[in-house]
């Protein structure tokens, strides 16, 4: 042990912190005030870690040799900016070195301003090892937390901008908004043409079936490639928003992957208008639909992050993803029967939109629950990239605005 701390006392009135403690040399050496030795404070941003102030030290007037103690008054204001905030008070010398970095122990308080008023949290004696191994369990529980928390608190804005986004992407054309109606149907309509009419093969059944079995499949994907089409340049098309105003720059994605989900609403809407025309019902089985959106959302949500947070550092990322998206569509038993992919690369059941695929056509057409095993599965690897998608986009956004 080399400092050992007691009788630590904080006061606080308005901004303004007073701190009192006793610290012990617990060393074999003397603490020499002629070489620069005192207690001082250091403040940190306690989202980000970032020292913001190397405060003021105190100095004692002599040395203090082993097994003696000094009693330590430091004063200090916090910041008028809201935020977290974290105060390690340590013995130092003074150009040499704050002694918490060599591992000793040191006074920590927490703080948190808002709209300039100060609170306080706890006062504690700890070292280095024992706050990174705290940072590492609170990250662990704000990664799960924060990216739900980001998307709650913002909805609003949400709103606004997918609303924004879907009328501005038709604005001055005469369809105007009927696209986000229209572009479903004629995307559904041009693939079943080359697939359901040009490229049919009469072993899939009768042509009707085959459409709603193909069809099935196209609805999560529309979605989620739409989404994972247009993340990569979303910070680069809000570049004003990230460089000069106070903006959640993570909800950016997010607005791509609800406006995703309102284009497969509509195409949910008219593929359930097709199973009435060519099958007179539409069965029960549909209602399990938000089992499945849920891990599909969390999924594309966590591509989406993933390929915006890349796409401000790599440009061409947006040229490269339309090619990716494409080989991964034909990956997918889409436009040709599940048993072929059985048959010939059965590897590829472990794409995780065949999960999604087989489901919709069991729920739409087989009037079958989804298969449990796959589901959990996919649900499980769907809150794995969504969690790891918003760490990284979290860690890159501090960079957005030097590189755009």
């Amino acid at each position: 042990m080399n400092a050992a701390y007691s009788n630590q006392r904080v006061t606080l009135q308005g901004r303004a912190v007073h701190v009192e403690f006793d610290i012990r040399n617990d060393t074999g050496e003397p603490w020499r005030a002629a070489d620069g030795f005192g207690v001082g404070h250091h403040l940190f941003d306690a989202e980000t870690g970032t020292l913001i102030v190397d405060g003021a030290r105190m100095h004692p007037a002599r040395d203090i040799a082993p097994g003696e103690s000094l009693h330590v008054v430091l004063d200090f204001d916090l910041p008028p900016e809201d935020g977290r905030y974290q105060v390690r008070l340590s013995p130092m010398r003074e150009n040499v070195c704050w002694y918490y970095d060599k591992g000793w122990e040191f006074v920590a308080l927490d703080a948190h301003v808002k709209d300039g008023a100060a609170t306080l949290g706890r006062l504690r004696v700890t070292d280095r090892e024992k706050l990174r191994r705290e940072r590492e369990l609170r990250s662990v529980g704000r990664a799960f937390v924060y990216p739900v928390t980001t998307i709650w608190r913002n909805r609003s804005l949400i709103r606004v901008m997918v609303r924004r986004d879907i009328l501005g992407r038709y604005k001055g054309s005469f369809g105007g908004a009927f696209w986000t109606v229209i572009n479903p149907l004629l995307l559904m309509l041009t693939y079943f043409i080359v697939f359901g009419v040009i490229l049919y093969d009469p072993a899939h059944g009768t042509r009707s079936e085959w459409a709603l079995r193909f069809l099935a499949g196209m609805l999560p994907w529309l979605a989620f490639s739409e989404a994972a089409g247009r993340a990569p340049g979303v910070v680069l098309e809000h570049r004003n928003f990230v460089k000069k105003l106070v903006f959640a720059v993570e909800t950016l994605p997010v607005d791509l992957v609800v406006s995703g989900l309102v284009t497969e609403l509509f195409a949910v809407t008219l593929y359930c208008g097709f199973l009435l025309v060519i099958r007179h019902q539409i069965p029960l089985t549909f209602l399990w639909l938000p089992v499945l959106i849920v891990p599909q959302v969390l999924f594309t949500l966590g591509v989406s992050w993933f390929l915006a947070g890349l796409g401000a550092f790599v440009r061409d990322l947006g040229q490269v993803i339309g090619f990716v998206l494409t080989i991964w569509f034909f990956m997918t038993p889409i436009c040709y029967p599940e048993q072929q992919l059985l048959e010939r690369a059965p590897l590829l059941t472990k794409n995780p939109m065949y999960t999604l695929v087989h489901a919709y056509r069991a729920i739409f057409l087989d009037g079958l629950p989804p298969a449990f095993s796959p589901l959990w599965k996919f649900s499980l690897l769907a809150i794995l990239v969504f969690v790891l998608g918003h760490a990284w986009f979290y860690k890159l956004r501090k960079s957005f605005a030097d590189m755009i």
